[in-house]
């Protein structure tokens, strides 16, 4: 009997410990990041993320290709917070969490704010559940950027950065 319960134990540890593991974000090739700002407004604007890198490849071709939907990230969704109701491109979006989406272009992204927030990736996103879309010019950005990154200033610009390119749009 002693030993069953000693090898329940050990196995209890030995899960426990490769959950901790599990959990540890830290160590993946794209590390998590995440982003919070007061604007001026008083809303709180928040992007949790994972931060692909460019590793030599294209953004369009090998990574993030161009017409598709793309998570804006790496692993699970990226995940766009805010605290009040909103307007972005002149379209209101209510308080809440939202999946950030993009479909990247040469010319142009659209950026999707989908009501569901919890996915892996884009395995599951569906259009119909959209809250907003609307476009965005893409520039040139000053300085390269090895690992994707978002910043967010107090009047509620936020620029989404990688390689050298740089997507902005306002939320208000």
């Amino acid at each position: 009997m002693k030993q069953i319960i000693s090898l329940f134990a050990v196995a209890a540890i030995s899960l426990s410990v490769m959950n901790v593991d599990a959990q540890d974000k830290s160590t993946r090739p794209s590390p998590p990041a995440k982003t919070t700002v007061t604007t001026t407004k008083g809303v709180i604007i928040s992007i949790d993320y994972s931060q692909p890198s460019v590793k030599g490849r294209t953004i369009g071709k090998e990574i993030a290709p161009f017409g598709e939907v793309w998570r804006t990230g790496a692993n699970e969704a990226t995940v766009f917070e805010v605290n009040k109701d909103v307007i972005i491109d002149d379209k209101k979006l209510a308080a809440g969490k939202y999946g950030l989406y993009t479909i990247p272009g040469e010319k142009e992204w659209t950026i999707i704010f989908n009501k569901k927030s919890n996915l892996w990736g884009s395995n599951g996103y569906n259009k119909a559940d959209d809250a907003l879309r609307f476009v965005a010019q893409p520039v040139k950005s000053k300085a390269f950027e090895e690992k994707m990154s978002f910043s967010i200033n107090e009047s509620g610009k936020v620029s989404l950065m990688w390689g050298d390119v740089q997507v902005d749009f306002t939320v208000q």
